[in-house]
């Protein structure tokens, strides 16, 4: 029977992937000097948010996930933010693979409300795994499952995923909007002849302070 341990030992932006990603550095290591052919593992990513402080700021901004910061010891619960599967080529003793996270500026999922709210510091994560181990027996292969309790915490810094957002989007979020309000507002720029999209919702925003004088 395997013994596997799991450790994440770094993290670092992917520069080439088609959408934001930044990688995990994973060690697994066997301790009975079994030789594993193949490990079909599952990874869940979770964000455990009790494990760190908040700025004044960073409390505003998570108003919206959390509620009240006078309410965070009901409300700030783990959040999910990513289920990889991943294929770990066989090893004797000890391997290291990457783990690819894929980050989004769609502000509908938690995990990004979340991470974008951030200013410095670290975001705590957990790793969960899971999966099937494929090792040699005397007649083929033999299969063990990886035990549901093997885990490993990892604090990833904001600013490795700051350069991942900057790299793909510089300066720069996304919003989602329906289909009627996107229309709406296409309307509104194009009857204020407004050049850009920043322009058009700068405008809406100041006439709103103005309204709100008034």
């Amino acid at each position: 029977m395997s013994q596997l341990n799991f450790e994440v030992i770094g993290s670092r932006p992917e520069p080439y992937h088609a959408s934001p990603t930044l990688s995990l550095q994973l060690r697994i290591t066997e301790t009975t000097g079994a030789r594993l052919h193949a490990i079909a593992l599952r990874c869940q990513v979770q964000i455990e948010p009790r494990r760190r402080r908040y700025s004044r700021e960073e409390e505003d901004s998570l108003l919206e996930l959390f509620g009240e910061p006078r309410r965070w010891s009901e409300t700030l619960q783990t959040i999910v933010w990513a289920q990889v599967p991943l294929m770990v080529q066989g090893f004797t003793g000890r391997t290291e693979i990457d783990l690819p996270l894929t980050c989004t500026y769609d502000f509908e999922v938690g995990s990004a409300k979340y991470l974008q709210a951030l200013d410095e510091g670290e975001i705590p994560i957990r790793v969960l795994f899971s999966g099937t181990v494929f090792t040699k027996a005397a007649a083929g292969f033999a299969v063990e499952q990886v035990p549901w309790e093997k885990e490993a915490a990892f604090a990833l810094p904001v600013p490795v995923l700051r350069t991942v957002m900057d790299r793909y989007f510089p300066d720069t979020a996304w919003i989602r909007l329906r289909r009627e309000s996107f229309d709406a507002l296409h309307r509104f720029r194009g009857l204020r002849a407004l050049p850009t999209w920043e322009e058009t919702i700068e405008t809406l925003l100041r006439e709103a302070r103005v309204g709100e004088i008034l």
